[in-house]
C-alpha cells in the first residue's frame, strides 16, 4: 500500500447515477485528484448495490470504474467530455460491501478525437478486485447533454482529504 497526495476534488452532478449528489439510488461517489496523475473514485456501497449478499453487483463495479476512467481526462483538459465507446472488465475477487470502494484511473492514450484509460478497483490489502480498460469519445458538452447544464454540475463541498492509502 502506497501514501497518494490528494490534489483536489472533482466536481460532481445533481442527478448522476454514479456521482449525483440529490440521487438517493446513485452511488454518491467522489473523485479525488492524485498527484501521481491517477483519478480516485470512492463511494460507500449500500444493501442496494449488492448482487450475492455481502457482495457489490458486476454492474455497480463497472459503473464506477467507467465514471473513474472517463473523468481521468479532466486530469490533463478540463474542457473535454468523454463519451464511453468500448469498456472491457476482468473481474477478479467479489468486492465487499461493508467498506469504502476505491476505483483507480489513468488515462494511456489520447488523442485529438478520442482517448483511452485502464482503473481498477483496489481492496483493502492492495489486491486488484476488478479491473477495466476502455475507450471514450471527446465531444463537447452542448453534443451529449440536454437543456443547462450549469444547474446539474456542482462543486464538490465535502472535505477533501489531503493523503490516502492505496
Amino acid at each position: 500500500m502506497a501514501t497518494q497526495k490528494v490534489l483536489a476534488n472533482q466536481n460532481i452532478s445533481r442527478m448522476c447515477m454514479v456521482c449525483g449528489k440529490e440521487n438517493a439510488l446513485g452511488l454518491d461517489a467522489r473523485f479525488l485528484e492524485l498527484e501521481n496523475g491517477e483519478l480516485l473514485g470512492t463511494f460507500q456501497p449500500k444493501e442496494q448495490h449488492q448482487s450475492y449478499p455481502g457482495r457489490l453487483h458486476g454492474g455497480v463495479s463497472s459503473a464506477i470504474l467507467d465514471e473513474t476512467i472517463g473523468r481521468a481526462i479532466n486530469l490533463s483538459d478540463r474542457s473535454v467530455w468523454g463519451v464511453t465507446i468500448e469498456l472491457t472488465l476482468k473481474y477478479r475477487k467479489p468486492v465487499p460491501l461493508d467498506r469504502e470502494i476505491h476505483a483507480v484511473a489513468r488515462i494511456t492514450k489520447d488523442s485529438r478525437r478520442l482517448f483511452e484509460g485502464t482503473g481498477e478497483i483496489v481492496l483493502e490489502d492492495g489486491t486488484v478486485a476488478v479491473e477495466a480498460s476502455g475507450r471514450y469519445m471527446k465531444l463537447p458538452l452542448e453534443r451529449i447533454a440536454e437543456g443547462d447544464f450549469s444547474t446539474e454540475w456542482l462543486t464538490d463541498d465535502r472535505p477533501t482529504p489531503t493523503e490516502i492509502d492505496l
